[in-house]
């Protein structure tokens, strides 16, 4: 093969490669096209990231007020409770002042209205016992209050007076001094074998005869027992 014929012949191959080349660079994307194209796809995988820590937070915001909104509805739900059963207890005061005290109550001496019974630390009771009077309306009522309580220990019945209830022999009662009611408190301690079934208060005036009267240790205890008249009137 002469000279000449491989000169063409390399040309040949040489202008087919190019051409190759050439189509490849025109149908095929560049480095940079797709450089591009990545950064793109990076900033919308960003902004739906984005997008999407937003809506969290949204849904967090609205479930936190959400359960504001559920506390402070049950807030007002426990206010509107306690001031229903304040209503309540005043007038159940203003009827009990009513009946001591109104143009049409009943005269009746010196009463043990009712008393209540609260448990303590350990086997402590606290007492209180409301004292009415409204025969002699000038005149007032003094003296002092003791507790006994039966009840049954080891199976058997007994009586624990107010020595026992104290735990100090010839303990003093409580002292009363009023016109028309008193609220009468103290503290009272019950062995821890022991249950209670009636409690019963006397009442030892300094003139005058001895008056009792006595409640079931259920009735002592209710939880609807209420306490009128909390100061001496």
């Amino acid at each position: 093969m002469g000279s000449g014929r491989k000169v063409l012949v390399a040309v040949f191959i040489a202008s087919i490669a190019f051409g190759l080349w050439g189509a490849w660079r025109v149908f095929m994307p560049g480095s940079g096209d797709v450089r591009a194209r990545l950064s793109a796809s990076e900033r919308e995988r960003t902004s739906l990231r984005e997008q999407l820590e937003q809506a969290q937070q949204q849904v967090a915001t609205l479930g936190r007020s959400d359960q504001i909104s559920r506390d402070a509805n049950r807030d007002l739900q426990g206010t509107l409770a306690e001031r229903d059963e304040e209503i309540a207890g005043l007038r159940a005061d203003v009827a009990f002042y009513e009946r001591l005290v109104g143009a049409t109550a009943q005269r009746r001496g010196l009463t043990v209205h009712a008393i209540r019974m609260q448990p303590q630390n350990g086997t402590a009771w606290h007492f209180a016992s409301t004292l009415t009077q409204n025969l002699n309306r000038g005149g007032s009522s003094a003296g002092r209050v003791t507790l006994s309580i039966e009840g049954t220990r080891n199976g058997r019945l007994q009586t624990l007076d107010w020595g026992d209830l104290r735990q100090q022999e010839d303990a003093p009662g409580v002292d009363y001094s009023f016109k028309y009611f008193q609220q009468v408190e103290g503290d009272v301690f019950l062995p821890e074998d022991f249950t209670p079934v009636r409690v019963t208060v006397r009442l030892t005036p300094r003139s005058g005869a001895t008056v009792e009267e006595s409640f079931t240790w259920a009735q002592a205890t209710a939880e609807g027992n209420r306490e009128n008249g909390g100061s001496a009137g």
